[in-house]
């Protein structure tokens, strides 16, 4: 059976991103797979869920321990933005073999933008890391997003801009 690329997984990534989209939320998707098969994928639901925890990484590792158990050894996260240090931390703690991400997150990314929990070695567990697939697509998304939020119903830009 031949591998799928980490640009094809993504691609699985970026399509929960974007039911993030359609439903308001921060554009962000996250899939796991195992043995090339997907196990888990989910976007952000903080807004949904009135729950600042239920981030796309978070959700997605809740999900795919209901499937295959509470560890992931064996698994590859795929998530379209740089994860955040709780999202970090639920992947170590859950034993993820490895984590390919999209766009940086230059003012929460815990996977080499402010710090880089993946790789500290006094953790029990440190997963490889890839980063930048597909980094121009995963930003879009996001960017498109939050000019939507500056933007006003009748295409004023607004004061939070």
């Amino acid at each position: 059976m031949k591998a799928h690329s980490d640009e094809y997984w993504m691609r699985l990534a970026l399509e929960e991103a974007e039911k993030a989209f359609q439903e308001d939320e921060v554009p962000v998707g996250a899939v796991i797979i195992k043995d090339e098969e997907v196990i888990a994928r989910a976007h952000n639901l903080t807004e949904s869920n009135k729950d600042g925890l239920a981030h796309a990484e978070k959700c997605a590792i809740d999900l795919a321990q209901k499937n295959v158990g509470k560890w992931l050894s064996g698994c590859t996260l795929y998530v379209t933005l740089e994860p955040c240090t709780m999202c970090a931390g639920a992947i170590v703690l859950s034993r993820m073999d490895r984590v390919v991400f999209g766009a940086y997150d230059e003012k929460n990314g815990a996977c080499g933008s402010l710090y880089n929990i993946l790789y500290d070695a006094r953790l029990n567990h440190n997963p490889e890391l890839k980063s930048g697939v597909m980094a121009l697509e995963c930003g879009a998304i996001l960017k498109k997003f939050f000019q939507k939020k500056r933007t006003n119903k009748i295409g004023e830009v607004s004061e939070l801009a």
